[in-house]
């Protein structure tokens, strides 16, 4: 591989192909950091490696260690085949699945064991075994190279242990039939049968291997998520611009705009890049980086950033900011980087199977030489297979999907998302939990919450108002709308900043500030009685005589109050971090109970607070919606985004909440806190049964037969286990 551009950068992120548990990150991370000049971070859930290097580290040395290690890199100029390999998977499920249905049906009833039935079940097996565990095989082959063992090494040599074992019982039971001359003697035979033979556990094979397959698949969809949360935030900046040259106003890629450049942006289009405006005047939405509800206005002056909205006005403005710096561009590299910052986390089977693969594998040849040398190489045969069948991962590998099957449908039902296994030991430990101000705490949409003045004045302010796209104005006409049938506005003159004007219904109708409507002080003392509650208040004069006022704000959901008392209650700590003015910010939390506030927050101030609760022990949660609340949602411990919110929060998230009701977060946690005790049950039945099962198996006083029934039930057990979850309410 010859080196490319990315050498020039001192810092790279390269995805890190072939890895198939945290123990695999740890393997690539130790490697990097023995290159001298290096320090690197290889993080599993994203399977990315985060490095920092030396100049003289190239990155075709780095990739060599990466593939000297047994795995691979995708560079960043190419394509990821990460669907692929997730399609892959899942057509190695859909055929194991359909061909250990017939195999698993023989083996259990009686009247299905026709004639030859042994070796159809064996040629069904094979498939499944040989090519549908093959991702098992490859990752423990791979592993035993480096002298590691997974869950890839339990997995491989308890399904090959059953399947070569059911291999050499079909083979003797029906060797003479079909011409095979072989010497079996030496093979433990069952007393009881005509034609004697050994028992067969191709069932336990197939199931197996099925299993885990829906197991690796499911992690895998939910990896290939991982990385959308960039992809969506990304997508925000336009892919063209519009620059004014001398020849005169053309489209341009994006990535050419460079400082200096004048961009026109028309009503509707999004910002390709920061700058200040130049010409025009418009009301531009900023919630992806203030989270606030009402759009700021825009006119010369005025800075904006990347990816805004353009509401209702063509501006002009001189890019200040591009590529790289741009305002955009900088949360997406707070997201990159609070996810490669995420420690791996291990999984529980995992971090036992380094020392218990080889302790089974050490007591099966000791079982094997004792009953060998002392009382018959038959006996020792049977025992040692009973230990390898018996200590067969199958209810370790069943521990954490079929909890996180069940917990998650359960959740999906409740209207929690859960995103994978990790988000689960987060929940145990959270403390604090960091709340966003808009669309969660609060509807995220302007409303008329009270109003003064008699009902006329309020039609003839919504007919004025009917038509524009500002929020306050949708605000006025809705609840116009609802008071009675709205008029026509005959004339309509928008002041930037202060309000409209015009006529309607034969009237001089003016809608804006107190201040520029003209207010007495009994209505200017109201309207403040309203700010202070967080309000914007809205003036309505008709033929110059003020006849109303409206208080316009984000009204906060009915169900906040007690959803941050339920928070309270599992022993999490709310802290309001908003954009929103300290005003509105304090009092939103005064009607929720919340102390703490943190107000005029930007994207890097949320994720600031997030390190510095972290800096001081605490283990945070952070709750939001917009693309504001992505990096800090990343940074966390444990991210909850409300569904209805950005698709880039949503991503950016461990936790989804279908439903816009915060009470659903506590629910999630109390979920996801079960759901994890449930992991740990089965995982310590899973290893507590090998402890007790392979001493007997070891000791002869279990068959391979009964071995694998053991094996069954302890599957049996795990999977009852994690389908009481199905009642958690």
């Amino acid at each position: 591989m010859s080196s490319t551009t990315h050498d020039a950068a001192p810092v790279l992120n390269l995805t890190i192909t072939g890895m198939t548990c945290a123990s695999c990150a740890a393997r690539v991370e130790k490697k990097l950091n023995r290159v001298e000049g290096v320090s690197a971070t290889v993080n599993y859930a994203t399977e990315t490696a985060h490095i920092e290097r030396a100049p003289q580290v190239t990155l075709d040395a780095l990739v060599a260690v990466v593939e000297a290690t047994g795995y691979g890199v995708a560079l960043p100029d190419e394509e990821d085949d990460e669907e692929a390999r997730t399609a892959d998977l899942g057509r190695r499920l859909r055929v194991s699945a359909l061909l250990t249905a017939p195999v698993v049906a023989m083996s259990m009833i009686p009247a299905l064991q026709f004639d030859w039935w042994q070796w159809i079940a064996w040629l069904l097996s094979t498939v499944v075994v040989v090519w549908g565990a093959a991702p098992f095989h490859r990752a423990a082959w791979i592993n035993a190279r480096h002298g590691a063992t997974t869950m890839d090494t339990l997995v491989s040599l308890g399904v090959l242990a059953a399947y070569l074992w059911s291999t050499y019982a079909v083979f003797l039971t029906d060797a003479g039939a079909i011409g095979m001359t072989m010497s079996v003697e030496w093979l433990p035979m069952r007393d009881d049968a005509e034609h004697g033979h050994p028992d067969l556990y191709l069932e336990s094979a197939t199931v197996v291997t099925t299993f885990l397959l829906l197991g690796r698949w499911l992690e895998a969809r939910a990896k290939r998520r991982s990385g959308e949360a960039l992809r969506a935030l990304l997508d925000l900046a336009p892919a063209t611009a519009r620059v004014r040259r001398p020849e005169g106003d053309v489209d341009v890629p994006a990535s050419s705009v460079s400082v200096g450049d004048l961009v026109i942006v028309r009503p509707g289009e999004r910002i390709a890049t920061d700058g200040l405006v130049v010409d025009g005047a418009s009301a531009v939405d900023l919630s992806m980086l203030t989270g606030e509800s009402v759009p700021v206005e825009a006119t010369p002056g005025t800075e904006v950033p990347g990816g805004a909205v353009v509401q209702d006005g063509l501006l002009v403005l001189r890019a200040t900011r591009v590529g790289a710096d741009s305002a955009l561009a900088r949360i997406t590299a707070l997201v990159t980087a609070a996810q490669s910052g995420k420690a791996p986390v291990q999984r529980l089977a995992d971090r036992v199977s380094a020392v218990f693969v080889p302790v089974v594998l050490v007591i099966a040849l000791l079982t094997l030489l004792g009953w060998g040398l002392t009382t018959g190489w038959q006996q020792g045969f049977t025992a040692a297979v009973a230990v390898l069948v018996i200590a067969c991962p199958c209810a370790l590998g069943l521990a954490t999907p079929t909890a996180l099957l069940v917990g998650t449908g359960r959740g999906a039902a409740m209207g929690v998302l859960v995103r994978g296994p990790e988000v689960l030991e987060s929940t145990r430990r959270v403390d604090t939990v960091v709340l966003d101000k808009t669309g969660t705490l609060t509807t995220g949409v302007m409303t008329v919450i009270g109003s003064e003045g008699d009902d006329d004045a309020v039609l003839l302010a919504g007919a004025l108002e009917d038509g524009s796209t500002h929020p306050v104005a949708r605000a006025i006409t809705t609840y116009a709308a609802q008071q009675g049938a709205l008029p026509v506005a005959e004339e309509h003159t928008a002041v930037r900043g202060s309000g409209v004007s015009g006529r309607v219904g034969g009237h001089d109708v003016v809608v804006g500030r107190p201040d520029w409507v003209g207010v007495d002080d009994e209505q200017l003392a109201a309207a403040r009685r309203w700010h202070e509650r967080g309000a914007t208040v809205v003036a309505v004069a008709v033929d110059s005589e003020v006849r109303a006022l409206l208080a316009i704000a984000d009204e906060v959901r009915p169900t906040s109050a007690e959803a941050v008392a339920s928070l309270r209650a599992l022993g999490l700590e709310p802290v309001m971090v908003t954009g929103d003015a300290p005003i509105v910010a304090r009092s939103v939390a005064d009607q929720v109970g919340i102390a703490t506030v943190v107000a005029e927050a930007r994207p890097d101030t949320k994720v600031a607070e997030v390190e510095q609760l972290q800096a001081s022990g605490r283990v945070v949660a952070v709750v939001g919606d917009g693309i504001n609340d992505a990096a800090a949602l990343a940074q966390a411990d444990l991210g909850i985004a409300m569904g209805s919110g950005s698709d880039v929060a949503v991503e950016a998230a461990d936790l989804t909440l279908l439903r816009d009701d915060l009470r659903v977060a506590g629910d999630a946690v109390r979920l996801s806190r079960a759901t994890l005790r449930t992991i740990k049950e089965n995982l310590g039945w899973a290893f507590g049964y090998n402890v007790a099962a392979i001493p007997l198996a070891a000791s002869g006083l279990l068959t391979p037969m009964v071995a694998g029934l053991a094996m069954a039930f302890s599957s049996v057990s795990v999977v009852a286990n994690s389908l009481r979850l199905r009642r958690f309410r």
